[in-house]
């Protein structure tokens, strides 16, 4: 049977025949919605001669594979002596300006499905029609065309000739991409203990169009358990494409050295890595467009070569890779690597590529339930980080800092924004508030005035691109049109939440629960594989992750020898905030006490920088050489890999960093590099309003706010650290847990397997003495 590639009519056109530059410059956003309010008009001023939005299907046959076009023509008027295809552009240009050649893709669509009716219909011509419709005016300017059959057909099969160079590509790709697949064997000599049963897992999970959800700690190497038994998916037929979710750029680099690993092994799967445009862009600043960007001008007349090198002669095509070739081709490494994605396998990228509603990547997921697998890494991160994603905010001040701009020459501008405004006031009044204050209505009479604004902002960023404001109105317009997005999901799992602070007002749309909005993401794609080293517990995860009914969960142990790790418990230590200023002393006797156990690197790991701070200068008054270095709150890349770059072997180091921090999750620092970690406190964040907002949410709902506000995501933190000490069979290491809660039922409970045999320590004495054996 032939192999069948399908696509889309629109898609065939503005792939083959694109042009010109890239252009980012302010275009309303609310054309789109205009621009359905446009055709519906033109198609409702017809009569009954007049059929809208058919849709055209059509296939060509090659040798060894087929091409399934589908499209819908805007209207197909039927008379007695000529039928019409009519396509229906709706634009704000002046209709003056708009000749017959305008836009030569306009009449290309509107060809192939002149091409495809005239064919199914036994007809020998055919009128084509372009309906340039204003939509601030109402006007429309009409240019018709009549072309034979066989002129459509020499213009259909002179696109799908084109079209046929990428499709024999992908479909040769796919043979050779598969036959390897069936030879790729597991690229380690052995499967680790829990490895196999992971993979095993996944791919059951993938087989069945579920989800699992897996804690498997440091070790397994979940990396490569669920990126093989994906691969081999693909090369059954059952996946058609890998994403591979990250949530930090930094823990990029293990599915593509996972990738590189199989590669070697004789793998051959087109994989790419997608770096946000900031980090890619090739200028100094991101500009896209033609007047300040080289790459910008003219890409579109050559990206298709670029990617049709890229593809002929890379496999794994990191950020690197792809700026190798935009400098070869002179395009946009961002959107040529956007494009290339297409044809792709793999694809590693952040979660919000996926999950979040302003900036996921349409061109994947138009349809839904795709044979798409998502891998996702650290998914403990997703629970907070879908909160943010799902939430939006706007502030009072953001609106009178412009205000002034349009006084005097937009009054309709200026009177929208007092609006917005006055409706804040309003509001501070009515409610009363002092500080902070949610509800679980939304406020209904902010959505309209701020749908209003955006619609009279949009003709001032179209004209005034030139105007000294213009960055801040345009950065206030897009914060609208987020929470504007966010506003149509508000339900019962948001609160609104209105701070007060320095002057200001700040209005929040707040997604407590995620769940439902992360289960319909998860949809997009066939199966879901999240996993973590720190998934505890694992029906809380699944509850905020948007796991259902019927999925799958797998809690595996370590696979390193128990007998590698030491684990204390100073469990007669508080570290409450009302017992800080008692106990200082005692932290610090315990740091001394561990360190001076045995030379080499450590890690202390303290719930806030001023806990961490007060605890850095106490320890340094009363030790003068000792080698400490201490995480700061506002770190560049640089120098978090040049505090890294401190755990070298004999450097005898003892490093300060907070839990839930960019030195707690993600660092490998194997062998002598770290020995031992002490971890001040159970990870609670700090108590405030929003944590509050979740606590009394999920105390509603579920009877456990606490739990899931503070005590869950603060264990989470506390292995997560812990984890930063054994990284290898061969590592050993010490932990020194201090809070007077671990020895509380609650939190003995959330123990993983590894940890049950933990040594409970009454003083420095007990703690030497069990080191000292350990070592």
């Amino acid at each position: 049977m032939s192999n069948v590639i399908k696509v889309s009519v629109r898609n065939l056109v503005e792939f083959v025949l694109r042009s010109g530059d890239i252009d980012n410059s302010f275009m309303s956003m609310s054309r789109a919605l205009e621009g359905t309010k446009a055709h519906q008009k033109v198609q409702k001023s017809y009569g009954y001669e007049y059929e809208p939005e058919v849709t055209l299907k059509h296939s060509v046959y090659y040798d060894d594979f087929t091409i399934e076009l589908q499209g819908r023509a805007d209207g197909i008027l039927t008379y007695e002596d000529e039928v019409i295809i009519d396509e229906i552009k709706s634009t704000t240009k002046d209709l003056e300006d708009i000749e017959e050649n305008y836009n030569e893709l306009h009449w290309a669509q509107a060809k192939c499905y002149g091409y495809i009716y005239s064919l199914q219909n036994g007809l020998d011509h055919i009128h084509i029609q372009l309906t340039y419709f204003h939509i601030e005016l109402e006007e429309r300017k009409i240019f018709k065309r009549k072309y034979t059959k066989e002129e459509l057909e020499e213009f259909f099969l002179s696109l799908t000739d084109k079209y046929i160079e990428w499709a024999s590509i992908t479909f040769y790709w796919s043979e050779t991409r598969d036959s390897s697949i069936k030879r790729l064997l597991f690229p380690f000599n052995n499967y680790r203990k829990g490895q196999r049963e992971l993979a095993v897992a996944a791919y059951k999970t993938i087989e069945e169009r579920k989800s699992l959800f897996a804690q498997a700690p440091t070790g397994i190497g979940k990396t490569m358990s669920t990126l093989f038994p994906s691969i081999k998916s693909i090369g059954e037929g059952i996946t058609s494409k890998i994403f591979y979710l990250t949530a930090k750029t930094i823990t990029r680099e293990v599915p593509i050295a996972s990738m590189e690993m199989m590669i070697k092994r004789g793998l051959r799967a087109k994989t790419v890595v997608i770096t946000a445009k900031d980090k890619i862009c090739l200028n100094d600043e991101v500009k896209c467009n033609p007047r300040d960007c080289v790459f910008a001008k003219g890409h579109y007349d050559r990206v298709n070569d670029a990617i049709m090198d890229i593809f002929e002669n890379e496999d794994l095509i990191t950020r690197d890779v792809a700026i190798i070739y935009a400098n070869k081709h002179n395009v946009c490494p961002f959107e040529f690597i956007l494009d290339v994605s297409l044809w792709a396998d793999v694809i590693i990228c952040d979660y919000n590529y996926v999950f979040d509603p302003q900036v996921y990547l349409k061109r994947f997921f138009e349809n839904p339930m795709e044979n798409y697998v998502f891998l996702i890494d650290e998914a403990h991160n997703l629970v907070d980080r879908s909160r943010e994603m799902f939430s939006a905010e706007i502030n009072k001040s953001s609106f009178l800092d412009i205000r002034d701009i349009f006084k005097e020459k937009y009054p309709p501008i200026y009177k929208s924004l007092n609006k917005v405004n006055s409706i804040l006031n309003k509001l501070k009044k009515d409610l009363e508030i002092d500080g902070e204050y949610y509800q679980r209505e939304g406020i209904d009479d902010l959505y309209y005035p701020i749908k209003k604004l955006m619609t009279v902002l949009e003709p001032w960023l179209i004209e005034e691109k030139n105007n000294e404001e213009y960055d801040k109105v345009l950065e206030l317009y897009f914060n609208l049109i987020t929470f504007n997005k966010i506003s149509e999901f508000y339900d019962s799992h948001y609160v609104t939440y209105i701070k007060e602070s320095s002057k200001d007002l700040v209005l929040k749309l707040y997604c407590i629960d995620p769940s439902y909005l992360l289960k319909e993401a998860l949809s997009r794609g066939r199966s879901s594989i999240l996993f973590s080293a720190t998934l505890t517990p694992l029906d809380y995860h699944m509850d905020l992750l948007g796991g259902k009914d019927g999925d799958y969960n797998i809690k595996l142990s370590s696979p390193f020898p128990r007998e590698n790790l030491c684990l204390m418990v100073a469990d007669s230590i508080s570290t409450r905030y009302k017992d800080r200023e008692k106990t200082y002393i005692d932290i610090v006797r315990c740091i001394e006490s561990f360190i001076e156990a045995k030379k080499g690197n450590y890690f202390v790991f303290f719930p806030s920088y001023a806990y961490m701070t007060n605890v850095y200068n106490l320890i340094m008054d009363r030790n003068q050489d000792i080698n400490i270095i201490i995480q700061d709150g506002s770190m560049s890349e640089v120098e978090r890999e040049e505090f890294l770059l401190n755990f070298e072997e004999e450097n005898n180091l003892i490093a300060f960093a907070v839990m839930g921090g960019i030195f707690s999750e993600g660092i490998d620092l194997t062998g002598e590099k770290l020995i031992g970690a002490i971890i001040v406190g159970v990870g609670l964040s700090q108590i405030c309003f929003e944590r509050n907002i979740i606590k009394d949410y999920f105390t509603h709902n579920l009877g456990e706010g606490y739990e899931y506000a503070y005590v869950y995501p603060g264990m989470n933190k506390v292995l997560q650290a812990a984890g930063r000490v054994i990284r290898s069979p061969e590592d050993r290491g010490a932990i020194l847990l201090i809070d007077d809660r671990y020895g509380t039922k609650e939190y003995k409970s959330l123990f993983p397997n590894e940890w049950l045999g933990a040594k409970n320590i009454r003083n420095d004495i007990a703690m030497k003495r069990i080191l000292e054996r350990f070592w």
